[in-house]
């Protein structure tokens, strides 16, 4: 730029004080009018935010992975999100759940709660890189003692930060992490039927497990329990079944969802839920997130065989939109 400023911002005129030169007569005359004063520009923006924008702008050109770097520039807390589709995947793997499993794994933790009625296996998305995970409130609810275990085998002790029940979430907080990788949070609001996603969670405790479908419906209202002791987690062990239990269309699925219920709108996935899904992500093509999984049908009752349990392609997923309009009172420490 050739424009000089004075530390009020205002231009400097680099005339003023100086005897004007003669007008010779054959020039043309001046305009009749001229502006009253120099049009106002805007300051310069200085500073981290002048570096924010600047990131910014190259992220849009750049693509892929760029929303976890802004993250890694801008602090711990911050959570990579996207209102449109940031590419996540290496362009070579672009569309690929070869391409969405590998970007997306590492931001993946497999959560295991124990409390006095048991444990529970779950999983969960890494949203900062000093350890903030979202999962499922059912997850983690009246458990006593929470540990993660990341993709690459590094376990930490986990403390709630706040919890929705009537959402169905819940905030954890790792002890002594940093680094991590965190998940760039997608934009639900312009998902299709008939969209490919990915699922990524720990089912029966087989962490890191990739199952692949597409969103098979919008805005489900799905009913599940808020209380403890129904089944919850999704992935009890002690032989207890596991099978968090929901209710739709009137009936209920996978065992009684009790008095206590909260009914959320869901996105439906044939994606492959089990027993350990909850909390997990189920994510777009390019790798961002685009819903924490909640709930599956099972046909299992008490009355079948264990042989017969398993996914036959109705699992649901609360919306990331509902995720990240919740974050905020869950870092406040909600209770709900």
């Amino acid at each position: 730029m050739t424009e000089s400023f004075h530390r009020s911002g205002e231009y400097e005129n680099p005339h003023e004080g100086q005897q004007q030169a003669p007008v010779n007569p054959e020039w043309p005359p001046p305009p009749a009018y001229a502006p009253a004063h120099a049009p106002h520009r805007p300051k310069r923006t200085r500073g981290p935010a002048a570096l924010i924008a600047a990131v910014a702008i190259v992220a849009a050109a750049i693509g892929g992975g760029t929303a976890y770097g802004i993250q890694e520039l801008t602090g711990n807390d911050t959570v990579a999100s996207s209102s449109t589709s940031t590419n996540v995947v290496p362009s070579s793997q672009k569309g690929t759940v070869a391409g969405v499993a590998k970007a997306v794994s590492p931001s993946i933790v497999e959560i295991s709660a124990a409390s006095n009625a048991g444990s529970s296996t779950g999983s969960g998305v890494i949203i900062t890189s000093g350890g903030e995970i979202v999962t499922n409130n059912h997850v983690i609810a009246g458990a006593s003692q929470i540990k993660a275990t990341t993709s690459d085998g590094r376990s930490y002790t986990a403390k709630v930060v706040g919890t929705d029940s009537k959402k169905d979430l819940a905030l954890i907080k790792l002890e002594n992490a940093s680094g991590l990788k965190a998940a760039t949070l997608g934009d639900s609001s312009g998902l299709q039927v008939g969209d490919q996603v990915v699922a990524i969670g720990s089912p029966e405790g087989l962490s890191g497990t990739v199952t692949s479908g597409i969103v098979s419906a919008l805005d489900r209202d799905v009913t599940v329990p808020t209380e403890e002791g129904q089944d919850q987690g999704q992935g009890q062990q002690q032989g207890q079944g596991g099978q968090w239990p929901f209710e739709f269309g009137g009936r209920q699925f996978n065992g009684d969802t009790g008095n206590d219920t909260t009914t959320y709108k869901a996105l439906q996935t044939d994606a492959s839920l089990n027993p350990g899904n909850s909390g997990g992500a189920l994510i777009d093509m390019n790798g961002n997130i685009i819903g924490i999984n909640s709930a599956m049908y099972s046909p299992t009752s008490q009355a079948s065989s264990s042989s017969d349990a398993g996914s036959v392609g109705l699992g649901f997923a609360i919306p990331i939109n509902t995720v990240k309009a919740d974050l905020a009172k869950l870092r406040a420490g909600s209770t709900d």
